[in-house]
């Protein structure tokens, strides 16, 4: 898929701006992008939706995260990506991942202020009352659909 883009400042707070400045700091560069790689890699396998083979890597100087591994379809896979973009200090993922299941790949939405779910599935689909596959297209990482945010990046399922 190639390399996405995110809003650095919009997502979960998995390391501190210390460590992310830290990050991009060239004196301690490595353990610093060693640790936000290692928070960002703990954040994915705690939405259980981590291959046994997931490698992540961050680079703090273009605040890039690397994510690799096998998914075992095309769903998790684009779940893996967002959950590591939506990254507070996150500005680009590179997809390196591979897909054990090849299905299409869904569209992507940035939520800007205003928006509700409603509001982007009837965008998408003409329908707000399909705002229910947005959501579910993006569990583990929405808890509730009221609870998106400006900045976060969703999957919008090609069929809802």
């Amino acid at each position: 898929m190639g390399l996405f883009n995110f809003i650095k400042e919009a997502g979960e707070k998995l390391f501190g701006g210390g460590e992310a400045q830290a990050a991009a700091a060239p004196a301690d560069a490595g353990a610093a992008n060693a640790k936000a790689a290692d928070a960002i890699r703990n954040y994915i396998e705690k939405l259980q939706i981590a291959p046994s083979d997931l490698g992540v890597d961050f680079d703090g100087g273009s605040s890039t995260v690397t994510v690799s591994g096998t998914a075992p379809d095309q769903a998790t896979k684009e779940k893996i990506l967002l959950a590591a973009g939506n990254v507070a200090g996150v500005t680009q993922v590179d997809d390196k991942m591979t897909v054990t299941a090849t299905a299409a790949e869904a569209r992507f939405h940035t939520v800007a202020r205003g928006d509700t779910l409603s509001a982007i599935a009837k965008t998408y689909y003409g329908d707000a009352g399909k705002y229910m596959a947005i959501f579910e297209a993006n569990k583990p990482m929405l808890s509730h659909p009221d609870k998106i945010y400006p900045g976060q990046v969703l999957r919008i399922p090609a069929e809802a």
